[in-house]
């Protein structure tokens, strides 16, 4: 089925010599690899110009470390870009997901994800979607294998970690094509490297982001809501939700920040059934952009001047009406 895929995927490509790979906003570890991957595979296998462009910010410590080791492959998108003439990849997401730079009126001719299908996809001339995958870095590592290429120390490590942060070591959301492609490349990773990019160094913002969250956090029977304020980068709400998830008893954490214009909700479900994506979506409504998958979710809203504490406020009471919590119940702060 790989090789298939792998073929109808060069299939789609014949007759162009150029690329741009357009992974999903504010990179993660996993659409990072996954993009770097799909240059390699393109440029050893059918020669092409391949480019990896991305809009917004990586602004998490352990992700700008990943894009140092890997010699900074991505460089920021441009409308120059996007005007460019040749066929667009996206990578970890999908056409009409909110969370791309595809725009609505440009046609996407590749698409690799592991999120929920989106009827948007249809119309791309090859898809390869796999919701029931943890990690679009587990495509590409089979692509990779199937193309028979060597997969240099540096893309196998970064490959290894974008497989392990998005199902946490195959512990959520892992299945068989992960647990193949993570013991795949577990022996060509630089092992010295990824302990240095997990352990980052991280600036003065993430506690003062986490302190905020301490205070800010209203703890529910299993829930918490945290409101952290102005964000120094777009990643900080999905920090401090996967930090505070950790807390004894938490099945769900919900974070939110303000970012520029936007209202970031991070949202994270610790049960293996998760819906997180459904929570998302459902906080969303009909006021901005939601997307994930099982248990990670994030949902942006445009603030468009209005005040984002208010708007936090909202959107904590949806989520205590999603999940059911009684309205007399009244949040306990945790310290």
């Amino acid at each position: 089925m790989t090789q298939q895929h792998l073929d109808r995927l060069f299939e789609a490509l014949n007759g162009y010599h150029s690329i741009l790979i357009l992974p999903h906003n504010d990179p993660d570890p996993d659409a990072i690899a996954s993009a770097v991957a799909l240059r390699y595979l393109l440029i050893h296998k059918l020669g092409m110009r391949a480019e990896i462009a991305y809009k917004g910010m990586i602004g998490r410590a352990e992700n700008k470390a990943l894009v140092r080791y890997l010699n900074y492959p991505l460089r920021r998108l441009t409308n120059l870009n996007l005007r460019q003439p040749v066929p667009k990849a996206l990578v970890d997401t999908q056409p009409g997901a909110g969370n791309n730079a595809l725009p609505a009126e440009s046609a996407a001719a590749i698409v690799i994800d592991h999120h929920p299908w989106r009827e948007e996809t249809t119309t791309v001339a090859f898809a390869d979607v796999r919701s029931d995958v943890g990690a679009s870095s587990s495509i590409l590592t089979e692509y990779l294998q199937a193309a028979d290429v060597v997969i240099p120390s540096s893309l196998a490590t970064a490959l290894f970690y974008g497989i392990k942060t998005d199902t946490m070591g195959l512990g959520r959301r892992g299945s068989p094509t992960d647990a193949a492609a993570y013991f795949y490349l577990q022996p060509l990773i630089d092992a010295d490297a990824l302990v240095e990019i997990e352990r980052a160094q991280v600036p003065v913002e993430y506690f003062r982001s986490f302190d905020t969250a301490l205070h800010s956090v209203r703890a529910y029977d299993g829930l918490l809501i945290a409101y952290i304020g102005r964000m120094a980068y777009p990643d900080q709400a999905a920090e401090m939700a996967d930090l505070l998830l950790r807390l004894e008893g938490t099945r769900w954490m919900i974070c939110i920040g303000a970012y520029q214009n936007e209202l970031i909700v991070s949202v994270r479900a610790r049960g293996r059934q998760g819906g997180a994506g459904k929570l998302a979506q459902y906080l969303v409504g009909e006021r901005g952009t939601a997307g994930g998958h099982g248990t990670m979710a994030a949902a942006h809203f445009p603030l468009d001047g209005g005040d984002p504490e208010q708007l936090a406020q909202q959107i904590g009471q949806r989520a205590l009406e999603f999940l059911k919590v009684p309205p007399e119940e009244t949040g306990k702060p945790l310290i």
